[in-house]
């Protein structure tokens, strides 16, 4: 019993803290849904200065995804002939 309880209350946090950062990056990607410059400033942390056109590609991936993040959209494919970056 001793060494039971910490290891049930390491992995109960370990999955609270889990659905928290979960709850937390999906809200945050909704926000920068509707939000342009907090989707700029993201990119600029990332090392990207985005234009008006790219931003308004990086909106429509996050509508289209409805705000997932590692879900590929529909309409993010590439074009035949060209090679990922």
């Amino acid at each position: 019993m001793d060494i039971a309880l910490p290891i049930i209350t390491l992995v109960v946090g370990l999955i609270g803290g889990f659905a928290i950062g979960v709850f937390y990056l999906r809200r945050q990607m909704s926000t920068m849904q509707n939000d342009p410059e907090m989707l700029q400033k993201v990119a600029k942390q990332m090392g990207y200065n985005l234009n008006g056109k790219q931003m308004q590609r990086a909106q429509q991936m996050l509508k289209n995804n409805g705000g997932q993040p590692g879900r590929p959209a529909p309409a993010a494919r590439q074009k035949p002939g060209r090679k990922g970056r």
